[in-house]
């Protein structure tokens, strides 16, 4: 029931730079693998920093004389430190810190912050091409039946688009947030619509027992 991982997801095959790549030949490696972005490494494949297009770009801005002359390697455009993840941790904590700190890739690193992969927006985004049939059941079996401990029919799961929308009636109130929250969480699922119902309030503060016998 958990989430696909970033492991799962990045791309192995990663072109990068390192701090002392000329200029033009990071341009010449992005145009030739078709990429917008890649990773800065030292010489143990650690990563020093992050370059785009954007950096490049922002370098020619700066031709006309009245700025700081043209940076020459990779380590003078590159943006850095680099926001990095590791490949354990899930897409949608991945994509949560791609979109907070606003950028389109995120460099995958071990336990000793080596470069082991990259993480691109589309790289992310192919969790969502999941069946509607096929989150449907996930939700049924592994959250309802597994999870909650209750009959396949007691909820009803309903997915366009996407979106899961639940109804039915479950035991207790403890169960509903638990039942929306997971189900929230599951691979390909952009939102949850919540119309459940239960029988047992258990979230309801006890009497204190000094009160409990209280006319």
């Amino acid at each position: 029931m958990t989430a696909h991982t970033v492991g799962e997801v990045m791309t192995r095959d990663v072109v990068q730079a390192h701090r002392t790549t000329p200029f033009k030949e990071v341009v010449r490696l992005l145009d030739h693998h078709r990429i917008s972005g890649l990773p800065v490494v030292d010489a143990d494949d650690k990563v020093l920093g992050v370059l785009s297009g954007s950096d490049l770009v922002r370098v020619q801005a700066y031709r006309d004389g009245t700025a700081p002359p043209p940076a020459l390697t990779a380590g003078d455009v590159m943006s850095s430190p680099a926001i990095t993840v590791h490949p354990e941790q899930t897409v949608p904590d991945a994509a949560r810190l791609m979109e907070r700190r606003g950028v389109e890739r995120l460099p995958v690193v071990d336990e000793a912050d080596r470069l082991i992969g990259i993480a691109t927006r589309r790289d992310l985004l192919r969790v969502f091409l999941r069946s509607d049939d096929d989150i449907r059941r996930q939700v049924t079996e592994e959250i309802v039946v597994t999870a909650l401990n209750l009959p396949p029919d007691a909820v009803g799961v309903c997915v366009r688009d996407g979106v899961v929308t639940l109804v039915g009636r479950v035991e207790r109130r403890s169960q509903v947030p638990e039942l929306v929250h997971t189900a929230w969480r599951l691979d390909g699922v952009v939102g949850v619509v919540n119309g459940l119902r239960f029988s047992i309030d258990d979230c309801e503060a006890p009497t204190p027992s000094h009160l409990a016998g209280s006319p």
